[in-house]
């Protein structure tokens, strides 16, 4: 069954949805979708949702990602990396200003809870249009700042004007935007060179398959690299069902908790429903008492 996540490790200049257009021909797959873009210029870790696999696709956008990130100091553009615009470029003497323990000081301290604001050329809408379409046409809107987590940053390497980092970061963080607010910061301006996503959520880079290999494979072997449902959620709370209450959900009849022989105590929170046999057979989640669940999704076998 071609149901589930395919981690593809996508290359540099192609887009996510290009890259989903692919493996979707590949696999001979009804539906695929990803669990989060990746910018053209950007490489790294790309999660693909296959034919049921894209109804879990959003338990993935909140996870946390990592990644791996060179800014180049003192050239801006209106797009916030390489691909952009110039828009502004720092007289040299600014830029031999800038020190190494000043760069450190400042990196360190993007650390932790903060507002952020995303760039103007991304994939956030506006009165439902992407801010993307409406900067091509000169119209360059900001949203509103969002609440977001660093929870590490690292510098790896510091080679001016370039300055390798690391970061682990909560979902909906703007590395260009980090970049670009590190350059503001240290006065000289600053873009984004380089972008590797190496993690999201349980998901690692080292467990994904190359695109250009991907494309080599034959569909049987293709398939191969797909992690089963069930697999793809092993930090979700989970709960057994025996064959009278998996034909309840393959009907779509209403559960309690007398359904289940032991109830995970996770009320409000998402509980994924197995059979003894480890298949996904839906997503619930508890009411307020935890005496009812209502469904949040359901596979077919």
């Amino acid at each position: 069954m071609k149901n589930g996540i395919l981690p593809i490790h996508k290359p540099e200049g192609i887009s996510s949805a290009q890259v989903v257009a692919r493996v979707k021909r590949i696999l001979g797959a009804k539906k695929a979708g990803h669990t989060g873009t990746l910018d053209p210029f950007a490489t790294g870790l790309l999660l693909c949702g296959i034919d049921q696999g894209t109804k879990i696709s959003r338990f993935f956008l909140e996870g946390h990602k990592r990644y791996q990130a060179r800014i180049c100091l003192g050239v801006e553009t209106d797009t916030y990396d390489l691909t952009g615009r110039i828009i502004s470029v720092a007289p040299e003497q600014i830029l031999k200003a800038v020190r190494i323990d000043e760069i450190e000081t400042v990196v360190n301290s993007f650390s932790g809870i903060q507002d952020q604001t995303a760039p103007s050329y991304s994939a956030l809408k506006h009165e439902g249009r992407p801010l993307y379409e409406l900067a091509r046409q000169g119209k360059m809107i900001q949203k509103p700042p969002r609440r977001i987590e660093i929870f590490e940053i690292h510098i790896k390497e510091i080679a001016l004007p370039n300055i390798d980092i690391e970061v682990f970061c909560s979902s909906g963080t703007y590395i260009r935007s980090l970049g670009f607010d590190i350059g503001r910061r240290l006065g000289c301006g600053a873009h984004l060179s380089k972008l590797c996503r190496t993690q999201s959520g349980s998901f690692h880079l080292d467990n994904a398959v190359k695109l250009e290999d991907f494309q080599n494979l034959r569909e049987m072997e293709a398939a191969k690299w797909i992690l089963p449902l069930s697999a793809c959620l092993e930090s979700m709370p989970r709960v057994w069902a025996d064959q009278r209450t998996a034909e309840k959900i393959k009907f779509g009849q209403k559960l309690s908790g007398t359904d289940f022989e032991s109830i995970p105590d996770h009320t409000g929170q998402f509980i994924r429903v197995t059979d003894y046999g480890n298949n996904l057979l839906s997503i619930v989640q508890p009411d307020e008492n935890g005496l009812n669940y209502k469904y949040s999704c359901v596979f077919s076998s």
